[in-house]
């Protein structure tokens, strides 16, 4: 995707969108409330870097049960931010999420749909619509992140690249979403991201997880030690505060609380069964 003109860049959806997109009728506005468990986090601000297990680990959401902090943030010694979102999804299923991974990168009213307040544009950098995966693809997206407006790149990855078993994935009916994400224009990966969402018994629920600065540092291509030297060396530079790792916990929350509440909806209508065209 070549770079948007700045003509494209607005918040929301334009009257012309409203009254011309198929997905008009799923855009909302507004956003409902921080939940409890993410305002109490934001209250209590940064915990223990112990307490939240690096990149390493991130496989080990497959075990059963809970991690110690599953929605909060905090900052390491070594200049990176970890960041942990739960978010509940009544009525929604993991399938829907990879779907959705797929669907949304290749349009931005659909990107817009996700967050109306924060979400620009997006733009697959194969400038391929409508693939029914993405997974080895990259995502060009402008977003808002706090009262910053961003470029950034995501790179989506294969579970197993994070220690994840993609067999027993499959098996229990969850789906791990990884990527490794960068500032875009920069010649260096600055994180990586893992939305692990599992069925439950109302539907299902996201353990979304951030590492980013830091030791996550790499010249793109340059995952050797020399890599991880010039990475350390770049993060030293510039490390993570932790007001950015609250504002990326409060863009997460909000986002994936709004699209699960409508996503069942959007998988009826634009979902594989194409009950609905574009």
């Amino acid at each position: 995707m070549g770079q948007p003109a700045e003509s494209e860049l607005y918040l929301g959806y334009s009257a012309r969108d409203l009254a011309e997109s198929p997905y008009a009728r799923f855009f909302r506005p507004d956003l409902a409330p921080l939940s409890g468990h993410v305002r109490e986090a934001l209250a209590t601000g940064p915990v223990a870097w112990a307490l939240m297990p690096g990149v390493d680990r991130a496989g080990n959401l497959q075990a059963s049960g809970y991690e110690p902090v599953e929605t909060g943030y905090t900052t390491c010694p070594d200049g990176s931010a970890r960041v942990a979102i739960l978010t509940p999804m009544p009525g929604v299923s993991p399938t829907m999420w990879d779907w959705w991974f797929a669907w949304h990168g290749s349009e931005a009213p659909r990107y817009k749909l996700w967050h109306p307040r924060a979400h620009v544009h997006v733009g697959w950098s194969d400038e391929r619509s409508d693939l029914t995966h993405y997974v080895g693809r990259t995502s060009n997206v402008v977003e808002f992140v706090g009262a910053d407006r961003i470029r950034l790149t995501i790179r989506f990855v294969p579970p197993s690249s994070l220690g994840f078993d993609e067999a027993r994935l499959r098996a229990a009916g969850e789906t791990a979403i990884c990527a490794r994400g960068s500032l875009a224009g920069a010649p260096v990966e600055t994180g990586w991201l893992v939305h692990h969402v599992r069925p439950t018994a109302e539907g299902a629920e996201m353990r979304s997880r951030f590492w980013v600065g830091g030791g996550n540092v790499r010249p793109k291509g340059m995952e050797s030690g020399f890599g991880r030297a010039l990475g350390g060396l770049a993060a030293r530079l510039a490390p993570m505060k932790a007001v950015a790792a609250a504002d990326l916990l409060v863009h997460c929350a909000q986002e994936m609380a709004h699209l699960a509440a409508i996503l069942p909806d959007l998988y009826a209508a634009f979902g594989p069964s194409n009950r609905e065209t574009r």
